[in-house]
């Protein structure tokens, strides 16, 4: 199956942003609920919540260099190659990053978005160390499911982000290789000779 996923950094989507966001929030007098289940709106735009965790940060929101997107996309490759999951294609910006992979349909989606992170973590604390907060992430992210039909439509996404840092896109799910995206700073598909996963015999989402 076909994962989207996103996260942000540190302090760059707070719980009651105004663009939707994924955290507890207080549904009646004493219960609370996280809506982050696939088909269920976002809650939005709560300022008192988003103020409260503006003041809650504990250190200054987290901007990624063009040295950490890189890392983090050699990191991301590697890390699908160990868990023998197909990442079609990654982008990173300064504030955030898109990545679709194709993992196992017995595997849980919820590894996927974990094991990035963390793995994206440790190998950016070993090179720059943790950032004040303590984390380069914002807790959770989103994580989508996707379907074949859509990968063309997924890449020209990654593609088009403003900004992009880094990109790389499996060549053999990309129909112009080595074409540049608008305000695209770097693509690279060689990342110290690292190769995607070989596509698995599993049936694909259809």
């Amino acid at each position: 199956m076909l994962r989207f996923i996103t996260s942000t950094t540190y302090g760059q989507w707070l719980p009651g942003d105004e663009r939707g966001f994924v955290s507890n929030v207080r549904t009646g007098t004493e219960h609370r609920d996280k809506h982050n289940r696939y088909g269920v709106a976002f809650d939005k735009n709560m300022p008192g919540l988003k103020n409260a965790a503006r003041n809650a940060m504990k250190g200054e929101p987290v901007f990624l260099t063009l040295e950490q997107a890189k890392i983090l996309i050699e990191q991301f490759r590697e890390t699908a190659t160990f868990r023998n999951w197909l990442l079609v294609g990654v982008a990173v910006m300064a504030n955030h990053f898109h990545a679709l992979l194709e993992i196992a349909d017995a595997e849980n989606p919820e590894n996927v978005l974990r094991d990035l992170k963390s793995y994206g973590s440790r190998k950016l604390n070993e090179r720059f160390g943790k950032p004040e907060s303590g984390t380069w992430w914002t807790t959770s992210g989103s994580n989508r499911p996707k379907r074949t039909d859509d990968i063309p439509t997924v890449i020209r996404y990654l593609k088009n982000q403003k900004r992009i840092l880094a990109l790389w896109i499996d060549p053999q799910f990309d129909p112009e290789p080595g074409a540049l995206a608008p305000g695209e700073t770097l693509i690279d598909t060689s990342l110290r000779g690292l190769t995607a996963p070989a596509q698995r015999n599993e049936s694909r989402t259809t």
